[in-house]
């Protein structure tokens, strides 16, 4: 069993995307993410899954089982068994995430989750797609949550960059320029 991380588990991100319809990418993660998430909480699925205890073809079993239950394609299924069968299985949440990633730039997309005080009007939420679409040259899918703590103004964090127009953030940046002086 050995840990997936960084350009490895981007690898196998790719191998993934070049066996499956890139249209079914989405329905797909989200069902792998549910595998992710009962490895995570239930110890004995995991090691059934991963454990050199269990023989391969006692994995593979599994694996075509839980596959079928699930919907998933032939491909998935074959997936699935190459990375039980390279031991890297336990890394399918990393793997997922690049899945994602891949997934929204080769559709020319991206993710954001905007926070507001109170609920916007979707006016607003179109003119913040519309702006965020300019910047970043890409379909924009949003999310949206509420945080009185804002007080007012909007948070916008689009992959690594966060843009804050709340009152919060301004008047944390004004607290920061008082006390550097």
């Amino acid at each position: 069993m050995r840990k997936v991380r960084g350009t490895k588990a981007k690898k196998y991100a790719k191998q993934f995307l070049s066996l499956v319809n890139l249209d079914q990418v989405p329905e797909i993660a989200v069902k792998l993410e549910k595998i992710v998430f009962l490895m995570q909480k239930e110890k004995q699925f995991r090691n059934m899954l991963t454990s050199p205890s269990f023989k391969d073809e006692e994995r593979i079993g599994i694996i075509n089982s839980l596959c079928e239950k699930l919907g998933f394609p032939e491909e998935v299924k074959k997936f699935l068994s190459f990375l039980s069968m390279e031991g890297v299985l336990i890394g399918l949440g990393e793997i997922v995430r690049y899945i994602n990633a891949l997934y929204l730039e080769a559709k020319k997309k991206v993710k954001g989750v905007v926070t507001s005080a109170v609920e916007l009007p979707d006016s607003v939420k179109q003119k913040i797609v519309d702006s965020l679409k300019a910047i970043t040259g890409r379909d924009v899918e949003l999310q949206y949550e509420i945080d009185p703590s804002l007080i007012g103004g909007l948070r916008v964090k689009v992959g690594s960059t966060m843009y804050d127009m709340s009152i919060k953030g301004q008047l944390g940046l004004l607290r920061d320029k008082l006390i550097k002086g």
